[in-house]
């Protein structure tokens, strides 16, 4: 989870929408009021299913253990080949807007002539 979460192209949409959440919060009390309930239903969740998953997880360590070196060397094999990864959103965005630009104007050119 720590290896995917560093991706840059994670890590970058993750900041983006935590960022728009906490904007949106400030702007609309009601939003506001709303998203705080939410937070701590879902923060008295997670505690009540730790302590209820914690002897499991103890059980199954060496099992995840090996799941998550598997899964490791999927995602770094992953990153070779797509190394978009490593780009963050914004990145990403304004590649693609010069790349269709680009073919927009090859169209427009090609049709022009």
């Amino acid at each position: 989870v720590n290896q995917v979460a560093n991706l840059t192209l994670i890590s970058s949409a993750c900041d983006m929408a935590s960022t728009a959440y906490a904007s949106t919060k400030e702007s609309h009390p009601y939003v506001r009021s709303m998203c705080d309930a939410a937070e701590k239903g879902v923060k008295s969740v997670t505690e009540a299913t730790a302590s209820c998953v914690q002897p499991v997880l103890t059980t199954l360590e060496p099992h995840v253990a090996a799941a998550s070196e598997y899964a490791s060397k999927g995602l770094d094999k992953l990153g070779e080949k797509l190394p978009l990864l490593q780009k963050p959103v914004e990145r990403i965005i304004s590649d693609t807007k010069e790349l269709v630009s680009s073919k927009v104007a090859d169209a427009r050119d090609a049709v022009s002539s």
